[in-house]
């Protein structure tokens, strides 16, 4: 009897480079923010605005714009102080689901992070999160 673990670690191998999981996990998000009526057709429509953002690197689609961090942020500074602890900021990032992120911003040796540097990491974390394809 043959061994079924190289086919999986290949299958594996396949799906984390391709992003595979990543885009179904985004697919099925955009799904329930948006509720289309045509589900199948908004689909489509969202696979074909990631093909053209992978050519252009730009405008990808996202449930979080920066109204969103900047709504994140404030309930982090909610006497806006004008700063957030590092603590704060990666609890923040994980929370909307950025995994890859600088561990070590602007601010962090003070343990005090600007809202300009929670923005800036937030919506290049969300554009990697997002992008669900292979970085050419």
């Amino acid at each position: 009897m043959e061994s079924t673990e190289p086919r999986k670690e290949e299958t594996n191998v396949y799906l984390q480079k391709h992003r595979v999981l990543e885009l179904f996990n985004n697919l099925t998000s955009q799904l329930i923010f948006n509720r289309p009526a045509d589900p199948k057709k908004f689909m489509i429509e969202t696979l074909e605005r990631l093909d053209k953002c992978q050519a252009t690197k730009r405008d990808y689609p996202c449930l979080f714009d920066d109204s969103n961090i900047q709504s994140v942020y404030g309930m982090l500074d909610p006497t806006n102080r004008g700063y957030i602890t590092l603590k704060q900021y990666c609890e923040a990032l994980q929370t909307l689901g950025i995994k890859d992120f600088t561990m070590q911003p602007d601010g962090y040796l003070d343990d005090r992070v600007t809202f300009d540097t929670f923005l800036q990491e937030a919506r290049d974390g969300l554009q990697r999160a997002w992008s669900t394809f292979q970085s050419a």
